[in-house]
C-alpha cells in the first residue's frame, strides 16, 4: 500500500491529505513539530514530529510539506531532501494542468486550479483552491498562490512570495522574492523584493 508522510498537521494539511486521497494514496500520516501528544488531524493519524520523520523518511513512498509559511516550508523541504526523502507533488484530479506546463516537486495543486500552457511552477509551491496561472508564467520555488487569485500571462513571481486570496496580477508583471500581495489586490506594476502591496491598484503598504 502506498504510504505518504505529510509535514504540518494544520488546516492546510487536511486539504493536502484530502487531495492525496483523491490521488490514490492509501496510508497518510502526519508529522507535526507542535505535536504535544495530539493523535489525529481530522481523519488522519499524527505519527510524530519532523525529527521522527527524518529518521524514517525512506519508509514512505512519498513525502510532502503542508506548511503555509513559505520560508518554513522551503526549509523543511531541504531537510527532507538531505535525508533522501522521496518528495512528491499532489495534483487534485479536478485541477486542469496543461500538458505543456511544468510543476516542481513537493508542490500541491488543489481542486479547481487552472495552469495553462508554458507555465513553469517551482518546487514546494502551493496552488490553492480555484486559482489560475495563465500561459508562460514563471513561479520560483516556495510560492503560494491563494484561493481565487488570478495571474495573467507571462507573470513572473520570485521565490517565497505570497499572492493573497482573490488578488489579480496583470500580464507580464514581475513580482520579486519574499513579496506579499494582499487579499483582493490588483497588481498592475512590478513589485520589488520583500515588499507588501495592497489595494486597487496595489501599492506598497
Amino acid at each position: 500500500m502506498k504510504r505518504l508522510a505529510i509535514v504540518g498537521a494544520g488546516g492546510h494539511g487536511k486539504v493536502v491529505a484530502d487531495t492525496a486521497e483523491c490521488c490514490g494514496w492509501e496510508i497518510i500520516e502526519f508529522f507535526e513539530d507542535n505535536w504535544s501528544g495530539r493523535e489525529t488531524n481530522g481523519a488522519w493519524r499524527i505519527a510524530g514530529d519532523t525529527s521522527t520523520l527524518l529518521n524514517h523518511a525512506r519508509e514512505y513512498d512519498g513525502v510532502v510539506v503542508a506548511i503555509g509559511n513559505n520560508t518554513v516550508r522551503h526549509a523543511k523541504l531541504m531537510e527532507l531532501v538531505g535525508v533522501g526523502a522521496q518528495l512528491v507533488s499532489l495534483i487534485h484530479p479536478h485541477a486542469m494542468i496543461s500538458r505543456y506546463a511544468a510543476i516542481g516537486m513537493g508542490s500541491v495543486v488543489f481542486a479547481g486550479v487552472v495552469v495553462n500552457a508554458g507555465a513553469q511552477i517551482g518546487s514546494g509551491a502551493i496552488l490553492n483552491t480555484g486559482c489560475s496561472v495563465d500561459h508562460d508564467c514563471v513561479l520560483e520555488d516556495a510560492v503560494h498562490v491563494s484561493p481565487g487569485a488570478r495571474l495573467a500571462g507571462a507573470v513572473q513571481v520570485g521565490s517565497k512570495s505570497w499572492i493573497g486570496i482573490g488578488a489579480c496580477v496583470r500580464q507580464s508583471i514581475h513580482i520579486g522574492s519574499h513579496v506579499t500581495v494582499g487579499a483582493g489586490a490588483a497588481v498592475v506594476s512590478d513589485v520589488a523584493d520583500s515588499q507588501t502591496v495592497v489595494g486597487v491598484p496595489a501599492r506598497p503598504r
